[in-house]
């Protein structure tokens, strides 16, 4: 019998939505089973977009929908998809996503986690590859993800009611309380119907006693458990973004915020050229592991017209305790440092800053961004060398709080 768990389903946008999004394609995440994707595959809840919608479009199974829309069902049972995520970890929500399915929605959902990986497991062999619309499994395929015994695992949203994809009700939002690394999903839909998006919310979780302590890492990259826990603005994107893999897709794959109000009528600056403005923005980010940076890249790729002016980068050493603390003030805290002092920023550039421009050689456990005026970051790097934690430290640096 699957382990049952109890979600929340949420009124409100929830605090989860800072996380990472842990299954989008563009961190790896893809579907590897699907039961049926009569008019839409199941590999579209995992497009980075928003959905769209287009009225004229139609294929030779029925209308063209950006989502999961399986046929009409007239068979026993109901429909569902494995997930394999791209970056295995702790999920605290999900973000069930019926835009545009207004009369074809599905009408419950339930989701199911697993953590394979071990000799023992039998991942199907089977790839879906290429347009999958108008396809249902094969016996084949069904007796191959069978091995995974996927109806047994632990239950992360239990059997709940979907709205329909109207503007004003279509994010379905799921809290979680699951404290196991998770690697795959199970998405039912009860019985059929169509979803548009799939958001996994959580924090990667990387097996650190494989990396060597003499190696230099990302330690704030999404994929080594890097997570943004705070920000000031995030009016165009959301400062998640700098920490994804590869370099920015466009404007949309960074961190830009609204031009700041407070701006002087005429602008003046200092020696270095750096403008004198009375305000800024922020992000705070929790490291995936603490650590020495040694080198910190900031890379305002895309950004031409509207790049921040300068920025610099604080830091601090922090116990889950004390992160929470700084969480309930708004990261109004006075144990950050300077890491790196002030620097003035260029149009659509990657910014490489070295160990000699560093002021900061001790361990670290979450940084802040700080950009003055206002604008955008694409990428943000913080490559250095994982710092043993003793078992004491480790309780102490567990994250309690999920916001």
């Amino acid at each position: 019998m699957a382990e049952r768990r109890t979600a929340v389903k949420m009124a409100a946008e929830p605090n989860f939505l800072q996380f990472n999004d842990l299954a989008c394609e563009a961190v790896g995440g893809k579907v590897i089973f699907a039961s049926d994707e009569w008019f839409a595959p199941a590999a579209n809840l995992l497009k980075r977009e928003p959905p769209q919608f287009i009225a004229s479009a139609f294929t030779e199974f029925g209308k063209w929908m950006d989502g999961w829309e399986t046929r009409r069902k007239r068979i026993p049972g109901h429909d569902w998809c494995i997930i394999q995520l791209g970056v295995p970890g702790l999920i605290y929500g999900f973000d069930v996503n019926t835009s545009f399915f207004t009369g074809n929605h599905s009408p419950y959902v339930s989701i199911q986690a697993g953590c394979l990986g071990s000799p023992t497991d039998h991942p199907p062999t089977f790839t879906l590859e290429g347009d999958r619309t108008g396809m249902a499994a094969s016996d084949s395929q069904l007796a191959a993800v069978a091995k995974l015994g996927s109806e047994a695992w632990p239950e992360l949203v239990c059997m709940s009611e979907l709205q329909p994809g109207y503007s004003d009700s279509c994010h379905n939002y799921f809290q979680v309380n699951f404290n196991r690394r998770v690697t795959h999903l199970r998405l039912n839909m009860y019985p059929d119907g169509g979803i548009a998006r799939l958001r996994v919310f959580g924090i990667g979780q990387r097996d650190w006693s494989s990396v060597s302590i003499n190696q230099d890492i990302d330690l704030v990259a999404l994929t080594n458990g890097g997570v943004c826990l705070g920000y000031s603005d995030a009016h165009f994107g959301h400062p998640r973004n700098m920490i994804g893999l590869g370099q920015a897709a466009n404007m949309g794959d960074g961190w830009e915020t609204a031009r700041r109000l407070d701006r002087p009528k005429k602008l003046k600056v200092d020696q270095r050229g750096i403008l004198q403005v009375p305000g800024w923005e922020w992000a705070v980010f929790r490291l995936g592991h603490r650590g020495v940076i040694s080198s910190i890249e900031v890379d305002t790729n895309h950004f031409k017209g509207n790049f921040p002016d300068s920025c610099r980068i604080e830091a601090c050493t922090l116990t889950a305790e004390e992160e929470a603390q700084c969480i309930r003030t708004k990261w109004n805290s006075r144990k950050w440092k300077v890491l790196l002092p002030p620097q003035k920023l260029r149009p659509h550039h990657r910014h490489l800053y070295s160990v000699e421009e560093l002021t900061l050689s001790q361990p670290i456990s979450h940084i802040r961004l700080v950009i003055a005026p206002d604008g955008g970051v694409s990428r943000l790097r913080l490559w250095g060398r994982p710092t043993p934690v003793s078992k004491a430290t480790a309780n102490q640096q567990r994250p309690v709080s999920k916001l």
